[in-house]
């Protein structure tokens, strides 16, 4: 069983894993949104709104949510790439539609998947979540990190069930 690390620093937290999947399949799950609610650590993420392929920075993509503290349980997030570095990295920052009118608002989190060669077909992948530019605003409502850094590793490990070559015959 591979065994994942985790950090925490001032305004981040991140877990790495080593895995015997190459690169390229790992980036291949992590690009496809349909999959995040299987990798999810947390619960939280339901189902992709957007089924299309990450292929571009600035791609929007849209997931379903529950959180049983939020004031609806069910919400929806509004994901924007901003590293697309295939097959070696890839991340998007958490946003909403406050209004409901396609404007888009971002709070200063982000996701990213770091993927390195480790071996002929293996992959150190590190999963950071970041808040470090989340505004004072923001903090005095929402504590951060919201989960715990167990959640990162689940996460990983979920990843490395989805991307091992017997799992997507």
């Amino acid at each position: 069983m591979p065994r994942s690390v985790h950090t925490v620093a001032a305004e981040n937290v991140s877990a790495t894993l080593t895995v015997a999947v190459p690169a390229a399949g790992m980036f291949a799950v992590l690009a496809d949104p349909t999959t995040h609610s299987a990798i999810d650590g947390t619960g939280w993420v339901q189902e992709a709104v957007d089924r299309a392929p990450l292929t571009e920075v600035e791609q929007i993509f849209r997931m379903d949510m529950y959180h049983a503290d939020h004031p609806n349980g069910g919400y929806q997030v509004a994901n924007k790439v901003h590293v697309l570095d295939p097959p070696r990295a890839i991340g998007w920052l958490t946003g909403y539609d406050p209004k409901g009118d396609g404007h888009l608002e971002f709070g200063g989190w982000f996701w990213r998947y770091d993927l390195a060669r480790f071996g002929p077909s293996e992959t150190e992948v590190t999963l950071t979540y970041d808040w470090s530019a989340v505004p004072q605003s923001i903090r005095e409502y929402l504590q951060f990190p919201p989960f715990g850094p167990e959640h990162l590793s689940n996460s990983l490990h979920h990843l490395a069930e989805l991307a091992a070559p017997t799992s997507r015959a």
